[in-house]
């Protein structure tokens, strides 16, 4: 029987918030900074327990995996159950294998007077590399120890499953307590845009964590974005010192390499990811030693500085969120005004179903009544006439169109077990991407992020509508490679519509498994717990609208006419919905 003092531990209070491993997805971003749980909350650390030489092979495996959970000291106590000869080093950042639960209790299946192998087993939910992304790759899992007496007489670790460089094998439960999400702010392509990248960071203690951060974000974006932005910082860059907090403002000193770089950009960066750190409120930039300061800043800067970079972009001034628009009732598009629409397009143009508006507000697009033609128009006033960007092929249908900040409208084409992404940059022809990562699948809703590189669909897998989340990368050439689609959460079933609330956000209307009816949900891309959005009856919601700061829409229908719905309080989640506009299809413009 395994010692139970061997996966027994003393809990204490450190220094660090809650991560949590996603119920089936990968991890893309962590919350954003501003409405999280902060990454320096209290957390439990874990005393591990020293192997005792009375000790068996299976309760020495046993007590190194309880060990292994524990990042004090490099593993130090972990080491204890090894042999001399092991080269096992997991470093600061290991890849890990994430299992639902501790393994099961390890057994001897081969032993001699001093040799033994003992085997473990196991439900794998996923993997965390060593960039700290984690990917869902739900299995069965065996692992194998080799053990041998040393000359003392006691049992040690001579071999870990796979080889000296395999990592950690953690529990769920391990992972949420020892490790953190956090999000590294990296840059679209366009240069002056952000863009979250999330990852589990392994917590020592408070001291450690701002160091830990900027190393991070010194080390690049995640092989998952790597490619689809990049980062202010030259190649070579490091920390010349750990990162030194003092009454609230902390000190960055890079080495020499960084004065190639932008220090405005490299600003933005660093300021948006340390922000996330509540016991930092300003900072200051230091290259080789010597205080350098961004444009109109003074020689120490605020964390909550460089909004202009905001991965949701930036409201128009003197505006406190964007305006809705719908299709009202008589055939038209409008504006959403004091829960009444106003009409801004009339004709055939305001007619059009799941009307899509440009964020610079010079055109618009949607769709025919049946949804196999996508239609374009200008300008948004009047009585403009629609014109045919694209026919479906036969049998086939179109998301809502999507527009990206730069003007690009995005729709996908979709027929049962294939589909198309078409691509429209302002001023050319529309044209299938050159890589789509979802071409044997068909795609119920497709939505570009407000930062222009991830992008969120609800496709068909394994039957059923699923919420995924994948990247938008740019070759040298132009052409466009938008894959590596991951699912954010399996709590969802019969996914209807999603939009983007905010930069780690959606607002998804589907199933629950515990629910027989379509309602609304928030869902975190970190793969968190999905929350339930307001009470009341919706009737049959059919689209859903959202936007940063702004209150979410719900299009429905309920006793034979369309409604748009919103919360009586839009500032609280659980306020009842009322839906006092006779109209459908509402959205934001993007």
């Amino acid at each position: 029987m395994v010692c139970r003092a061997a996966v027994a531990a003393a809990l204490l209070l450190g220094g660090a918030g809650c991560a949590s491993v996603p119920s089936g997805g990968q991890v893309i971003t962590g919350k954003p900074a501003e409405r999280a749980e902060r990454v320096d909350d209290p957390y439990v650390r874990l005393i591990p327990v020293k192997p005792r030489p009375e000790w068996g092979p299976a309760q020495i495996v046993s007590g190194f995996l309880a060990a292994s959970a524990s990042f004090d000291d490099n593993h130090q106590v972990a080491r204890m159950y090894l042999g001399g000869q092991s080269s096992w080093n997991p470093g600061f950042r290991p890849s890990v294998t994430v299992l639902t639960s501790r393994v099961t209790e390890p057994q001897v299946v081969k032993a001699s007077a001093n040799q033994a192998t003992v085997k473990v087993a196991g439900e794998e939910l996923g993997t965390i590399s060593t960039d700290g992304q984690y990917t869902a790759s739900p299995r069965s899992l065996e692992a194998t120890f080799q053990l041998a007496k040393t000359p003392q007489g006691v049992w040690r670790i001579t071999s870990v499953p796979g080889d000296d460089k395999t990592g950690l094998l953690l529990s769920k439960d391990d992972v949420e307590r020892a490790m953190r999400t956090v999000n590294l702010f990296f840059f679209a392509p366009d240069h002056q845009t952000l863009v979250p990248n999330g990852i589990f960071l392994p917590v020592v203690n408070r001291q450690t964590l701002p160091t830990q951060l900027v190393q991070a974000l010194l080390d690049g974006p995640t092989s998952w974005l790597n490619g689809a932005v990049h980062t202010a910082f030259p190649a070579g860059t490091k920390l010349r010192h750990r990162v030194q907090v003092d009454k609230e403002v902390a000190t960055v000193d890079l080495t020499k390499e960084a004065r190639a770089g932008s220090v405005d950009q490299m600003s933005a960066q660093l300021s948006w990811t340390m922000r996330q750190l509540s016991e930092i409120k300003r900072w200051r930039l230091r290259i080789d030693g010597q205080t350098v300061t961004a444009g109109g800043m003074e020689s120490t800067q605020p964390v909550h500085a460089w909004e202009a970079n905001s991965p949701d972009g930036q409201v128009p001034h003197g505006e406190s969120h964007q305006n809705a628009y719908v299709v009202g009732q008589s055939g038209f598009l409008g504006t959403l005004e004091s829960d009444r629409a106003q009409p801004v397009v009339t004709g055939a143009a305001g007619r059009l179903s799941r009307p899509a508006v440009a964020p610079d507000y010079r055109e618009f697009a949607g769709l025919s009544p049946s949804a196999d033609q996508v239609l374009v128009g200008a300008p948004l006033t009047g009585a403009p006439t629609p014109r045919v960007l694209l026919n479906a092929q036969e049998g086939g249908r179109f998301t809502a169109p999507t527009w990206s900040r730069d003007g690009t409208l995005w729709v996908v084409e979709s027929k049962k077990d294939e589909s198309w992404l078409w691509v429209r940059r302002r001023g050319k022809p529309p044209v299938r991407a050159a890589h789509w990562g979802l071409g044997g699948r068909e795609v119920r809703a497709f939505r570009v992020a407000r930062d222009g590189v991830r992008a969120a669909v609800i496709a068909h897998i394994d039957g059923r509508p699923q919420v995924q989340l994948g990247r938008i990368a740019y070759a040298p050439g132009g052409s466009l490679d938008v894959g590596s689609f991951l699912p954010v959460s399996s709590e969802l079933q019969d996914a209807v519509d999603l939009a983007w609330r905010d930069y780690n956000t959606f607002a998804v209307l589907g199933r629950a498994k515990r629910d027989s009816q379509t309602l609304p949900f928030l869902m975190p891309i970190s793969g968190s717990a999905i929350t339930s959005l307001g009470v009341g009856s919706l009737g049959e919601p059919r689209t859903i609208a959202a936007a940063p700061g702004a209150p979410i829409l719900i299009g429905t229908r309920s006793s034979g006419k369309d409604q748009v719905c919103r919360q009586r309080a839009p500032s609280n989640s659980y306020s009842p919905w009322i839906c006092p506009t006779p109209a459908k299809d509402p959205n934001y413009p993007g």
